[in-house]
C-alpha cells in the first residue's frame, strides 16, 4: 500500500514541477541585468525617453489574436512583473511556455547573457541577440534604443529541442518588432 502511495506521489510531482517550470518561465535562466562595472549597487532611476516610448505597451496586448495563433498560443496570457519590468506569461499545456517582457531601464548591453550561446541579429529594423540555453530554453532580446529593451522568452516543456525553442522565440519576437518604438 505504501509504495502504491508513493509510485502515485511521484506520478503527481512530474506534472507539478513542470507546471511550476512553466508558470514562472519569466527569463530565460542567466538573462539577468547585468551589476555595474565598478561593483556598485544599481539605480534605476527614471526611463530615458526610449524606456518612455515602452510604457505606453502592453505586453499582454501586444499579439493581437491573429497573432497568438500564429505563434501557436491557445491560451490568454497573465500579466506579470519581472524585478521592475513588466511582463506576460503565455503557458500552452504540455507544449510550451512565452514570455514577453518590456524592460525599461536594461537595455541589452546591460543583460547579463555571459550563459548559452549567443547569435548577433536583425528583427525587422531592431537589432537583436538570440541567446540559446540548454534544456529547451531560448531567448530573443530586442534592442529598443538606450536603455530598454523587449525580451522574447521561450521554455519548451520537454525541457528539450533548444532549436524549436529558438524558432518559436523568432517568430513571436519579429510578429512583435513592428509594434515597437
Amino acid at each position: 500500500m505504501a509504495d502504491r502511495f508513493a509510485a502515485r506521489a511521484a506520478l503527481l510531482a512530474v506534472p507539478v514541477a513542470l507546471s511550476l517550470a512553466l508558470a514562472g518561465c519569466g527569463r530565460m535562466p542567466g538573462i539577468l541585468p547585468a551589476a555595474p562595472a565598478d561593483g556598485a549597487p544599481s539605480s534605476a532611476g527614471p526611463p530615458p525617453s526610449s524606456g518612455a516610448s515602452l510604457a505606453k505597451l502592453d505586453p499582454c496586448t501586444l499579439l493581437s489574436p491573429q497573432d497568438r495563433s500564429t505563434a501557436g498560443l491557445t491560451v490568454q496570457g497573465k500579466p506579470k512583473t519581472i524585478g521592475e519590468a513588466r511582463a506576460c506569461d503565455w503557458t500552452v499545456p504540455s507544449t510550451f511556455g512565452l514570455t514577453v517582457t518590456l524592460d525599461e531601464v536594461n537595455g541589452l548591453a546591460n543583460l547579463d547573457v555571459s550563459k548559452g550561446k549567443r547569435t548577433k541579429k536583425d528583427v525587422g529594423s531592431h537589432q537583436a541577440l538570440q541567446v540559446s540555453g540548454r534544456n529547451g530554453t531560448c531567448a530573443v532580446l530586442l534592442d529598443v534604443g538606450g536603455a530598454a529593451s523587449v525580451q522574447v522568452d521561450v521554455n519548451n516543456a520537454s525541457f528539450a529541442d533548444s532549436a524549436l525553442a529558438c524558432s518559436r522565440a523568432s517568430e513571436v519576437a519579429g510578429l512583435l518588432e513592428p509594434k515597437l518604438p
